[in-house]
C-alpha cells in the first residue's frame, strides 16, 4: 500500500472524525438514537480502515490485542460493576434509581455508564475479529 499516497493520507485525515463521531455517538446515545453498540461498531470502523491501508501490523503496533483484550474486560466490567452496584444499594439489577438521591439523575448516570462499557467491549470485540480473521494463514511478523 505504500505507493497509494492519496489513500494514505485520506484514510489518515479520515480516521480522527470517524473516531470523533464515534465518540459523540457514545455519549450522545441517551438522548437520541444511538448508544455504546453503535458507537464501539463505528470507533472499530476507524481502526479497520487504518489496518486496511496501513497494514495488519501497523494496525497491531497502534491498538496491540492486549490493549483489545483489557478493554473488552474493562467494558464488562463496567457494565456488570453497576448492576451490582445497584444491587448493594438495595435495588434490582441495574436499577439506576439507586445510583443518586434523585431517581432521575440515577438513570442518567446509570445509562452513561453501562452504555459506555458496552461501547468499550463492542470496539474491542469488533476490531479483536478482525484481527483475527484478518490475520488466518499470515506470519505473525510479516503482515
Amino acid at each position: 500500500m505504500r505507493e497509494h499516497t492519496i489513500l494514505r493520507v485520506i484514510a489518515k485525515t479520515l480516521a480522527p472524525p470517524i473516531l470523533l463521531f464515534g465518540l459523540y455517538v457514545q455519549f450522545h446515545g441517551e438522548y437520541s438514537p444511538g448508544g455504546g453498540f453503535q458507537a464501539g461498531v463505528i470507533v472499530s470502523a476507524a481502526i479497520i480502515l487504518y489496518a486496511l491501508v496501513f497494514g495488519l501490523a501497523e494496525a497491531r503496533r497502534v491498538v496491540p490485542p492486549f490493549i483489545l483484550r483489557w478493554l473488552a474486560a474493562a467494558g464488562l466490567l463496567l457494565f456488570a460493576g453497576t448492576g451490582i452496584a445497584t444491587m448493594l444499594l438495595g435495588h434490582d439489577f441495574l436499577d439506576y434509581d439507586a445510583l443518586a438521591q434523585h431517581p432521575k439523575h440515577g438513570q442518567h448516570i446509570g445509562i452513561i455508564v453501562v452504555e459506555l462499557g458496552v461501547g468499550l467491549t463492542v470496539t474491542a470485540v469488533v476490531t479483536g475479529f478482525f484481527f483475527v480473521f484478518a490475520g488466518r494463514g499470515r506470519r505473525r511478523d510479516g503482515d
